[in-house]
């Protein structure tokens, strides 16, 4: 059985270029059952239950589109739900990312399950948490509450959830499944719901049997059965309660807002990385750090079973925080990644293996993001001497960095660096840090070479 390396997530706002997927084979009918004997009276299905909490939510449940300006075709679409009297409404940010960043291309609009449409505004977004919360052009409508227990975080594990959305844009739904509190050795809280989210649910709410939401849905698990996540209520009532504060945000604004998000939030991240330490795990002769805090996910690798027979060995490990967050359809930030491999030559000679470890090391030098969202790259390479007591080995090391455009004062900065001291084996290790300020990224690699050393 393949084992499962990185969980991936899909989010679930849906692109309409799905729409063009072909249909399901029809269905044979079922074939006829025998009836059963006439047995007592039996508790009312779960189905009724279901049943009775989607007719009453139904009007107030939104789907809402992304709609290009010029065209006025739908680009996206997700849902919602209504959460006052006066309008206001909750999704995802990334259904309305495409606004938020671009609104002179771009528009908002809700479809209402009763067939009404209409215009909305952006109040306030919260990029960690991946939440926005929208106003619709009308009021005195039917709004969902908070159940109190998922607010405060006493909801017992267990609980019947049901989530509600549009799916793949074929109407309003529902969905049963069970809440399973939060994700262990998650930096971001994310609810682990086991039920079928699928796109176009995005911002849907996810409620207990008593029509009250535990949560809203955001993502699921690729490769992976009825695993699917929410954002906590609280995080939404937070942003709830600031939106009120405060009228629609302006496209400056927006963008400001988001720059001084991720600039905070990374900041608490790699305080909380540097807080957790790190320890010294053994590559041959040499050692380099792994950070122990709980959310660095962790595999290796080797080719040493590989065909044909590899002319260099290579024992890696790859870790990662798992904490990317959503910026633009085009642009995501806020993980931190590291590698360190274990490199020793089979048969190649002293000039071989150096060219080997050259196109190791340049390798991950480059990045994929295109010029919208970020400057070019530049690097710079130097050699990192020797400490006074011997215990590092001489680093060759290669800084890039890539300036976000649209956020002043943050970067994607990768550095790498190879032993120099033995001329058939080597440690290459490598620092991802993707939406850092400058000082943070510096202060981590700092640290991070400085773990680099020579095993006793």
């Amino acid at each position: 059985m393949r084992s499962l390396r990185v969980p991936a997530l899909l989010a679930l706002a849906w692109p309409l270029a799905l729409a063009a997927q072909p249909a399901a084979p029809p269905v044979a009918p079922p074939v006829p059952a025998v009836p059963a004997a006439p047995a007592a009276p039996a508790a009312p299905p779960l189905t009724a239950t279901a049943q009775a909490i989607y007719a009453d939510a139904r009007p107030r449940l939104l789907q809402i589109r992304t709609l290009v300006q010029a065209a006025g075709g739908q680009s996206t679409i997700g849902s919602g739900f209504l959460v006052s009297a006066d309008g206001f409404a909750l999704t995802n940010y990334h259904v309305v990312s495409q606004y938020v960043l671009d609104p002179a291309t771009y528009r908002l609009e809700y479809a209402a399950p009763d067939g009404s449409k209409g215009g909305l505004r952006v109040h306030a977004i919260d990029v960690a948490n991946d939440l926005a919360v929208l106003q619709l052009d009308r009021a005195g409508l039917p709004h969902f509450e908070f159940d109190p227990r998922a607010v405060d975080g006493t909801l017992p594990k267990g609980e019947r959830l049901f989530a509600m959305g549009n799916p793949l844009d074929l109407g309003f739904t529902i969905v049963e499944g069970t809440y399973n509190g939060l994700v262990d050795r998650s930096y971001n809280e994310r609810i682990h719901f086991s039920g079928a989210l699928n796109p176009g649910m995005s911002g849907g709410p996810t409620v207990t049997e008593s029509d009250r939401v535990a949560g809203v849905n955001v993502a699921k698990q690729i490769g992976g059965d009825l695993v699917s996540f929410l954002v906590p209520a609280r995080h939404a009532v937070a942003l709830l309660e600031r939106a009120r504060r405060g009228g629609p945000m302006t496209p400056d604004h927006a963008r400001a807002d988001i720059a001084a998000q991720l600039t905070a939030w990374q900041g608490a991240l790699y305080a909380a990385v540097n807080a957790a330490g790190s320890q010294a795990t053994s590559f041959g002769p040499y050692r380099a750090p792994q950070w122990s805090a709980p959310f660095f996910s962790c595999w290796s690798h080797t080719n040493a079973d590989a065909t044909p027979r590899p002319r260099a060995l290579v024992d890696e490990t790859r870790c990662s925080t798992q904490t990317s967050l959503f910026v633009a359809n085009d642009l995501a930030t806020g993980q931190v990644d590291y590698w360190h491999a274990y490199v020793r030559s089979v048969d190649l000679n002293a000039f071989q293996f150096a060219t080997f470890l050259s196109q190791q090391y340049e390798s991950g030098t480059a990045t994929l993001a295109g010029r919208k969202r970020l400057a070019a790259q530049k690097c710079s390479e130097d050699f990192v001497a020797t400490t006074a007591d011997g215990s590092r080995p001489v680093l060759r090391v290669i800084w890039c960095a890539r300036a976000y455009r649209d956020f002043e004062g943050l970067y994607d900065v990768t550095v790498t660096a190879v032993t120099q001291d033995r001329d058939r084996e080597a440690l290459i290790t490598r620092l991802g840090m993707r939406g850092a300020t400058y000082e943070s990224a510096q202060a981590l690699a700092r640290r991070f070479l400085d773990g680099v050393v020579r095993a006793p």
